[in-house]
């Protein structure tokens, strides 16, 4: 809403195009940490100070937003999410981030299944665990059956397992006869059929392929999906992204949208990509023909490649499926991954790598110190490892030593529960270490990985950096492993942009950089810490353009075309759901997930069968499950 209270002045100086004002605003400099006004013009930060210093730069056309005394920050940056693939899909996702109970994720899939029509699929598609149902457990194979008799529904839970009904086995050609694929395992019956479930054991791949199966978007869908994708992360204070590509993402042809959108002038977030090979055999020669293609850095502020990865070679990479022993790497795979490597620095590209245990890291850095002896590290190319969930302090001195940095993800949120069942919680209280990674002076950016492992609310990441609780509330980190409020959001502005060489236009509020902000629907430093997760921007400004209004300032943001195809289970329950906060009175919230758990069926036949109820219910589930 542009206000009253800032009139135009006459005079020489050119007028900022937007003008925040009467706000508490965090610069994330250090030379000028706090304002309480930003003024943006050609996409840039052109002053900052108090509503007084500024008010000369407003005329007849400056847009002027009264803040109302919200804090505003540097746009957010997640330096490790799969945007490209996630945007392609989107409309297409039944997202359960956010839901807090297993009895409301299935009635979403129930009303869903009355809307989908024949020959399409329901997905459910990470950023949820069964933790964060009151529930605390996964639906079943018949939960789903009884609820989407006839639409093939297939839910995939974080990178360890896939529940899919009779109808989706069936629309995958999953028989008896059906093998398994390497890395995984498709759980059978008594007669050898499969009843539903698929497991990575330990690879992912069983699931990434069967998730293939189902029915793609148009090229036309799949632009809208992106627009919507992008506008749905903008709602969250997201500005800028780091693309880690990753499976059944091909290039060219998958970056196509993204691309049309950049030339158009329709993305809403910055991105820089990588590029993945994507067919074990012939990753060199993907890399080859990829260097003669492009360079690190062509592009422009809102679309730029960032170099390869998060895999170079398929043998190199292992599998964060924490329900499964550590996965043993192939022997030998170091010399196609030494090739790989020395090609990409003989010719100016960086690189990121997925590197879950430190296992895998020390063989990495065992390569990249052979290839030191020949002057290539550190050699001013960007490079780092993604996740490092169990890196210990003599692999980060290497890291350190040859020049490379971290971007670590907040799979943990997640995930934490099954890495303690397997591992403890002694080991799970620094994985990963990221105050020892900060204390050794590394570049760490922070993200999420999302889609398909955590939701894409950095929000959920943020709280897990400060709280070292998971979105079960398990308590995973000791106080010398967890972040200040600070410190976690540099890792979510600075951070990134120092991964992508744009730490002199990005991450901060000042002269000269990116005019890319958010207010806060919450001030982000005073809220209570279990709150952080519940913080949304009201107003996220990229480039000085509003790209996500909600609340006072509904309808200032830009316009965009609705949600195609009608039936999108996003046009209907929208993305991540917000949830109400937890209420201070903790015995009344302790009574309503009691109330919760004893009307789930799993729950209701453990009475039975100890005779607390008399005549047990034939549902699959409870009548409270149909709307």
């Amino acid at each position: 809403m542009p206000v009253a209270g800032m009139v135009p002045v006459p005079g020489t100086v050119e007028p900022a195009e937007l003008l925040v004002r009467n706000a508490k605003v965090y610069t994330g400099d250090p030379a000028r940490p706090e304002a309480q006004a930003v003024a943006i013009r050609g996409g840039e930060v052109i002053a900052l100070g108090d509503d007084r210093t500024v008010a000369g730069l407003v005329g007849p056309a400056t847009k002027v937003v009264d803040a109302l005394g919200r804090r505003v920050i540097p746009g957010l940056n997640d330096s490790h999410l799969h945007v490209i693939r996630g945007g392609l899909n989107y409309v297409l996702e039944l997202r359960w981030d956010g839901v807090p109970s297993l009895r409301q994720a299935l009635a979403m899939l129930k009303e869903q299944a009355g809307r989908t029509p024949k020959g399409q699929w329901i997905r459910v598609v990470g950023g949820w665990t069964a933790d964060q149902f009151a529930e605390r457990r996964m639906p079943t194979v018949a939960e789903l059956n009884a609820a989407a008799p006839d639409t093939p529904v297939f839910v995939l839970h974080l990178y360890q397992s896939a529940l899919m009904n009779r109808a989706a086995v069936q629309a995958a050609g999953f028989t008896a006869e059906t093998p398994n694929p390497p890395g995984g395992q498709i759980v059978r019956g008594r007669d050898g059929s499969p009843t539903g479930v698929l497991l990575a054991a330990p690879g992912a791949l069983i699931l990434y392929s069967t998730l293939a199966k189902a029915p793609p978007l148009g090229a036309e869908d799949q632009r809208t999906s992106t627009k919507h994708f992008l506008r749905e992360l903008n709602r969250f204070g997201l500005t800028s992204a780091v693309d880690a590509a990753g499976g059944f993402q091909n290039f060219p042809d998958n970056y196509r949208t993204v691309i049309d959108l950049a030339r158009a002038g329709e993305l809403t977030l910055r991105i820089a990509y990588h590029l993945f090979p994507q067919t074990g055999g012939q990753e060199i020669a993907d890399l080859t023909r990829w260097i003669e293609m492009v360079r690190p850095e062509d592009g422009d502020a809102w679309l730029r490649l960032n170099g390869a990865g998060e895999n170079l070679t398929w043998a190199a990479a292992d599998f964060e499926n924490f329900t499964e022993p550590r996965p043993e790497l192939t022997q030998g795979y170091e010399a196609e991954f030494e090739k790989a490597v020395r090609l990409l620095m003989e010719n100016g590209w960086g690189f990121r790598l997925h590197a879950t245990y430190d296992e895998t890291i020390r063989r990495d850095l065992a390569v990249f110190e052979k290839l030191a002896a020949d002057g290539l590290f550190p050699a001013g190319n960007r490079w780092l490892f993604d996740h490092a969930e169990t890196v210990t302090d003599a692999s980060l001195d290497r890291i350190a030593a040859l020049g490379g940095a971290v971007s670590i993800q907040n799979r943990m949120s997640f995930q934490g529960r099954a890495f303690v069942d397997r591992y403890g919680a002694q080991a799970a209280a620094h994985t990963p270490p990221v105050r020892r990674m900060l204390a050794k002076g590394l570049v760490v950016g922070a993200g999420t990985d999302a889609t398909r492992v955590s939701s894409y609310n950095p929000w959920v990441a943020l709280h897990w950096l400060v709280t070292g609780r998971t979105v079960g509330d398990l308590a995973l980190y000791p106080e010398d492993n967890r972040l200040s409020r600070e410190t976690a959001l540099e890792l979510y502005t600075r951070g990134g942009a120092r991964l992508t060489g744009e730490e002199d236009v990005k991450g901060v509020l000042k002269e000269g950089f990116f005019g890319d902000l958010a207010i806060l629907s919450d001030d982000y430093f005073t809220v209570p810490e279990q709150d952080i997760a519940h913080i949304e921007s009201v107003l996220t400004v990229v480039g000085g353009r509003i790209v996500h209004a909600a609340a006072e300032y509904e309808g200032l943001d830009e316009a965009i075309e609705p949600i195609s195809p009608a039936w999108s289970p996003v046009a209907h329950f929208g993305g991540y759901q917000a949830t109400p906060r937890p209420s201070v009175t903790g015995a009344r919230q302790a009574d309503l997930l009691a109330e919760a758990v004893a009307e789930s069926e799993q729950h209701r036949q453990w009475r039975v069968a100890r005779g607390f109820v008399t005549e047990p219910r034939t549902e699959i589930f409870d009548p409270c499950f149909v709307l």
